[in-house]
């Protein structure tokens, strides 16, 4: 165990103390005082891992469906209803003080942190004032944006709102139950647990309130309506936004059968894949979507928190596409990839990257093709052949 938490086990490489010393009059500058700058920065020594991670980070290039299966797994679904059970007064609360949906909120809990399970911070999270000292001494292409990080985390601290030793994120800084960078916390943050405080961590309060707060603000959520429907659409079928009914005169109807509840609200209609299913999406899809401006992701996220709150599977298959596996059958998968020594980072259920590095490790040594990535049911099968 470490004497200094925030110490790395390596001596500072020549230039970081030089550096340290410069950039100590630019925090001060900026408001930081004596005793925040030592308490954060006096004896930190650069994580030189950030870089590694930064050069590494895993390239898997996934279709849709696989994109789709792996975050809206069987283990996201089942603890994700656990996390609303546990949590219902909050979600109930933020529902009525913000319009936000609770599945949507909890989906973007269950994709950013796990639900802020306790053992992704263990096993995945880092000091963050090592990882970002070494970002904004030597990442040569965005160090204003680092120091300025650097410098928000130590406002964090200034606050009172957290303390070093507490502040654990990724290799780049974003931390806690929604993975906020510190920029965001200090600007988005509120405190809506009442303890005085702004925290990402402990009690969910202040990150999924801060993030409906977000959600409105930023993205416009529309209280009352939904993110879309899949449906079926007849073949060049218009697009443009028109309201729900006037799709409905065009002949596109919920894959379900069921009308559309609110037959006056606008939506566009959306074909990610030919073949593969067609969906109506409202203005909240697109509120989604200023969290993270991929398609993808928001179609994650609204999936999820469909499923979540007892929603079917999409009705009409992408095509070329496996179903989901079961959560047994992933910890099945990874068990199997850890006795043939293969590393999944553990056998719980959860597909991250370590899973996905061992998967693609495993089809390059066995040539399969695609060598992607992706744990399904192929990469099983195979497994089980031994």
């Amino acid at each position: 165990m470490l004497a200094n938490p925030l110490c790395a086990l390596a001596a500072a490489p020549p230039g970081f103390d030089q550096w340290r010393d410069n950039f100590r009059s630019r925090a001060l500058a900026k408001g930081i005082s004596d005793a925040t700058w030592n308490r954060c920065m006096a004896r930190v020594e650069p994580d030189m891992s950030v870089f590694r991670q930064m050069r590494n980070q895993p390239e898997f290039h996934e279709q849709i469906w696989q994109y789709i299966n792996r975050r809206v797994s069987d283990w996201r679904v089942i603890h994700g209803r656990e996390a609303l059970r546990k949590n219902e007064a909050l979600f109930a609360r933020i529902e009525r003080d913000f319009g936000v949906e609770r599945g949507t909120l909890l989906a973007l809990w269950g994709v950013e942190s796990a639900y802020g399970d306790p053992l992704v911070q263990q096993n995945h999270m880092t000091p963050v004032f090592p990882s970002l000292a070494a970002l904004a001494w030597n990442e040569p292409r965005r160090k204003a944006y680092w120091e300025t990080e650097l410098i928000n985390a130590m406002k964090i601290v200034q606050r009172g709102w957290s303390t070093p030793e507490e502040m654990r994120g990724s290799w780049a800084g974003a931390m806690g139950h929604s993975q906020w960078m510190p920029e965001v916390w200090l600007n988005v943050g509120f405190d809506y647990d009442g303890d005085g405080k702004v925290s990402p961590f402990g009690r969910p309060d202040d990150a999924l309130g801060s993030t409906a707060k977000y959600l409105v603000n930023r993205g416009k959520w529309r209280r009352g309506e939904h993110w879309g429907y899949e449906v079926r659409a007849p073949r060049g079928s218009a697009s443009g936004s028109r309201s729900y009914a006037a799709w409905a005169s065009a002949g596109v109807v919920r894959a379900d059968g069921h009308p559309f509840p609110q037959p006056n609200a606008s939506a566009q209609l959306w074909i990610p894949v030919q073949g593969g299913p067609a969906f109506l999406l409202g203005p909240n899809f697109n509120s989604v979507k200023s969290y993270n401006p991929s398609m993808n992701y928001a179609l994650a996220i609204c999936h999820l928190g469909d499923r979540c709150l007892g929603g079917p599977p999409f009705i009409q298959p992408f095509p070329g596409s496996e179903r989901v596996m079961t959560l047994a059958e992933v910890q099945e998968m990874q068990t199997r990839l850890t006795k043939a020594g293969f590393d999944t980072g553990g056998t719980d259920g959860r597909v991250g990257n370590d899973t996905m590095k061992a998967i693609k490790d495993y089809q390059i040594k066995m040539g399969l093709q695609p060598a992607d990535g992706y744990g399904g049911l192929k990469v099983l099968a195979r497994l089980r052949q031994g």
